[in-house]
């Protein structure tokens, strides 16, 4: 269904070039959910964002060689214009604060309805009528009711059902979601994924999640990519990355899940910050905080290779991280 191919995004600007996304490269099926994890900063929302065509030009850059082939179009090469015909259409996305990606003045019902208003051609009677099936669908309870009320309205979790209505009433082929768990507690959490879960096996849309949390990406997603300082390090079908991690950052990161220690024992963390990206990459980027590996044999002098390393799991060849 997509087709990712060396995708990189740089942002340039008077003050400097920061390499955001550093040819990143990835496809996805009808009906498969495929996780995207890493810390934050690690481009993981900067690399569907330039899918959706939502950054700007400038300061954003995207190289011509770059790739996003989605039903035979390359998303990348589309006007403005074009791209309008499929956000909201054929790719919806959920943003990470549905407090702030909600319109404060406009009713819940309308904001559901709005898109098959623009997409559909339906007049706004049938439309509302529809946004209300809909959010009766995602768990909003007396929701001919609460159709009419605001943002401000609802919590959290009933905020982040209605964005799930709003991405999925037009039926999307497509749907990228971006930390669609952010500042939600864990019952909560677990609801609206269960709930994109349920509407994906109704729908057959595929899936990207994106988060930090490698706990929910393994319980949910079918293949799962691990993103650091804007590069693929690890790529595997869920349950092999889980059982078998070969990258240092990828173990580092399941050995500060907290449910992976002892009640009473002290959690793992990965020390020091991730790397600047205002320069190009040069060498093992996660060399100064490999704890897991053998950082003295990292690469320094060029960029490890994405090599598959074993049938459909697929790593960045540095000695001094790869188990």
């Amino acid at each position: 269904m997509l087709q990712v191919k060396d995708l990189s995004v740089e942002f340039r600007s008077r003050a400097g070039t920061v390499y955001a996304v550093n040819k990143v490269s990835f496809d996805i099926k009808a009906g498969e959910t495929l996780g995207i994890v890493g810390e934050s900063g690690s481009g993981k929302s900067v690399t569907c964002s330039a899918l959706m065509g939502l950054l700007p030009k400038p300061p954003a850059w995207i190289p011509e060689t770059a790739q996003a082939t989605f039903e035979g179009r390359d998303l990348l090469k589309l006007n403005e214009k074009e791209l309008s015909t499929l956000r909201g259409n054929r790719i919806s996305m959920i943003f990470q604060d549905p407090m702030t990606s909600l319109n404060p003045c406009m009713a819940i019902g309308d904001q559901v309805a709005e898109p098959l208003v623009i997409h559909r051609g339906m007049k706004w009677k049938e439309a509302r009528a529809l946004a209300v099936e809909e959010l009766a669908r995602v768990g909003i309870p007396n929701p001919a009711e609460r159709a009419a009320c605001y943002p401000h309205e609802f919590s959290g979790g009933m905020r982040q059902r209605v964005m799930i209505a709003m991405a999925l009433v037009t039926r999307p082929q497509l749907l990228i979601a971006d930390e669609p768990t952010t500042a939600l507690d864990v019952t909560v959490q677990k609801q609206v994924l269960d709930l994109l879960q349920a509407r994906q096996q109704e729908l057959g849309t595929a899936i990207i999640l994106i988060t930090h949390d490698l706990g929910v990406v393994k319980q949910y997603a079918h293949r799962i990519q691990v993103m650091y300082a804007g590069s693929i390090l690890e790529s595997a079908p869920a349950q092999e990355l889980i059982e078998h991690p070969r990258h240092a950052y990828t173990r580092a990161l399941m050995a500060s899940i907290p449910s992976a220690h002892a009640k009473g024992c002290r959690l793992q963390t990965i020390p020091g910050l991730p790397p600047s990206l205002k320069e190009p990459v040069r060498g093992c980027t996660f060399k100064p905080r490999n704890i897991s590996g053998k950082p003295e044999l990292c690469l320094t002098d060029r960029v490890p290779e994405l090599i598959e390393i074993s049938p459909n799991h697929w790593v960045r060849n540095c000695p001094g991280c790869v188990e």
